[in-house]
């Protein structure tokens, strides 16, 4: 029976990170995956010549020059910047909220006129807090932007997205909301942006190289066989499963995705827009052409495809998107994290082994973090 130095639960891009790393040390890796094909959600489908983000839009962004070189080093990055447009009952509006937003919104042109029209709605907010401060998201929401935006660019869709009520969500889930006090729809303020050229399958490759991979493979189902192959184990999956639920279930959102191929060149002009009002019952539509083709080039494909996301509770099954980080759920988290932190010989990272919502960058930091401190 083969030895490794690690077996690694989860061919996403934690685990295909750590495989990498590992493997630059000398270090030999097997790496496991309950799906048919590596990459866990950046997993990228080749249909009608475009490349669909299969488990809903990824677009990497990050201020770490360090991780920036490191992705960059492995595959060419093309210069994708994230615009996305807020569609409520037709109306468009551009994302983050910035000067054009306000515009649409109020007539306004100025910064100045802007902010007092913001500051004044915000004020009239607050004096209608019983408490004087927020006490759910609807109440932080309104703090911090006013009741126009939080109406038309807010309530609807994320009452969408968790499956509550905005009243019954808890404040923290939006600490800020930025406001751009300029004529600049770029959403990300991060120092660099882009998506691989070719698709995500193309970095994930290459972060797997040399290592040996088996797919359609549940750890969990033989983890006693596994963990005698290696020195250590790197469990990127649902901590609570690991433990067989024992101090219970941990809550999830979850996304489901309606594709289609259209027989236009190009259908709504921008890779993400975001369906705010609660009629709609999808949360957003993507168009996957437009992470990869710019100008001119849009239209040298006839055809296109796009895919509409549709939020829901999760259920044992489905496919885990987003943790419910409310008071019960990271009350029951830090329980299991309390048995992590005792397992001898196993690593737990990414987002669902660490029940936490990573973007790309911060999963290759803690990745890069926590290796260090392996071979340190």
């Amino acid at each position: 029976m083969k030895h490794y130095d690690f077996v690694i639960a989860g061919a996403g891009l934690y685990g295909a990170t750590f495989a990498y790393l590992a493997k630059t040390h000398g270090k030999k890796s097997l790496i496991l995956d309950r799906r048919p094909v590596i990459g866990g959600n950046l997993y990228c489908e080749n249909i009608a010549g475009i490349n669909v983000h299969k488990y809903g839009a990824h677009i990497f962004h990050t201020s770490n020059r360090e991780v920036w070189d490191f992705v960059t080093r492995l595959v060419p990055f093309n210069r994708y910047t994230n615009c996305p447009v807020a569609n409520y009952k037709g109306e468009l509006y551009n994302l983050p909220f910035n000067m054009n937003t306000f515009h649409a919104l109020w007539g306004v042109n100025t910064p100045d006129e802007a902010r007092r029209k913001i500051d004044l709605e915000r004020r009239e907010a607050l004096s209608r807090m019983p408490s004087g401060s927020p006490r759910n998201l609807e109440e932080q929401a309104l703090a911090l932007v006013g009741q126009k935006i939080y109406d038309i660019l807010i309530k609807e869709y994320t009452e969408k997205q968790w499956g509550r009520p905005c009243s019954e969500l808890p404040p923290f889930i939006i600490k800020r909301l930025p406001l751009r006090w300029v004529f600049d729809n770029n959403y990300f303020n991060d120092a660099f942006q882009g998506i691989p050229e070719g698709g995500y399958n193309r970095l994930i490759k290459r972060l797997t190289d040399g290592c040996d991979i088996l797919t359609e493979t549940d750890y969990l189902e033989d983890r006693k066989r596994w963990n005698e192959m290696c020195d250590t184990v790197v469990f990127t999956g649902q901590i609570d499963e690991y433990f067989d639920y024992c101090h219970g279930k941990l809550e999830y959102r979850t996304v489901r995705f309606e594709t289609e191929v259209m027989d236009t060149p190009n259908h709504q002009g921008n890779a993400v827009v975001n369906y705010t009002d609660g009629e709609t019952p999808y949360t957003r539509k993507i168009e996957h052409k437009h992470f990869e083709c710019f100008g001119e080039a849009v239209y040298e494909n006839p055809r296109t495809v796009i895919s509409r996301e549709y939020s829901t509770e999760w259920k044992p099954g489905m496919e885990p998107f987003y943790p419910v980080n409310d008071e019960r759920n990271m009350s029951l988290y830090n329980r299991y994290k309390a048995l992590a932190e005792k397992e001898e010989n196993v690593i737990f990272g990414g987002r669902l082994a660490e029940y936490k919502y990573y973007d790309m960058d911060k999963v290759i930091e803690a990745c890069m973090k926590t290796f260090k401190n392996i071979i340190s």
